[in-house]
């Protein structure tokens, strides 16, 4: 049992950490203390909510001596890569991403004049296009940590798929969910917004954590 190591967990965009309650549970019962954060996604710009979560990871981590993972789910991982390059805590272990808009998502350059799409996903959703998220490269910094990115192509969403070229989940391209400097990459058989649920997600993700590796 890792009693001794937490994961912090952040959710996407328009969702909560009861979308990431399945993949909480099952690492619990692994043995890990999993922090299933809270944010405000939709009220501040990407920037703004990776420093009021970092600002709370750090008044939650209470042991500082402690090995600190890390897994963040669509733009949740964004927060995560920019928290690391910003407010790094001194004992961080592994980190995970899940279907991961590291570049943009070309649904959001489709919707990003639409009223209620500027209504709904606010400031961040404005920043999700393939063009405007390269602005977020220096705060989101260069990946110099162990990391293992698990991209999605399945979709429920055939018109938003059609938006984007090449493999998908529906809402980002397994493209886009790339890195230069991650350790390793899988493509699973998944829906974007069934990640969290997916019973072959929690596994490789639970074997990142434990090992560095993806089970191929």
């Amino acid at each position: 049992m890792r009693k001794n190591e937490y994961v912090v967990m952040l959710h996407g965009i328009m969702h909560t950490s009861l979308l990431m309650r399945p993949l909480e549970k099952y690492l619990t019962k692994n043995g890990y203390d999993v922090l299933n954060l809270n944010y405000p996604s939709t009220k501040y710009t990407v920037q703004e909510l990776i420093e009021r979560t970092a600002k709370n990871i750090d008044k939650l981590i209470t042991d500082k001596n402690r090995t600190v993972h890390f897994i963040g789910y669509s733009m949740g991982g964004l927060l995560i890569r920019g928290i690391l390059a910003q407010y790094r805590p001194a004992h961080l272990g592994r980190v995970v991403l899940l279907a991961i808009p590291n570049h943009g998502s070309e649904v959001a350059d489709f919707l990003k004049n639409n009223f209620l799409y500027r209504k709904f996903f606010g400031p961040a959703g404005q920043q999700l296009g393939t063009k405007t998220i390269k602005a977020l490269e220096p705060i989101l910094g260069k990946v110099d940590y162990e990391l293992g990115i698990i991209a999605g192509n399945f979709s429920l969403d055939p018109f938003c798929s059609y938006l984007i070229p090449g493999s998908n989940d529906g809402k980002v391209s397994v493209e886009s969910t790339k890195l230069n400097g991650m350790k390793q990459h899988i493509v699973l058989s998944v829906s974007h917004i069934l990640f969290p649920r997916s019973k072959e997600v929690q596994r490789q993700t639970l074997s990142f954590l434990e090992s560095g590796e993806f089970k191929h």
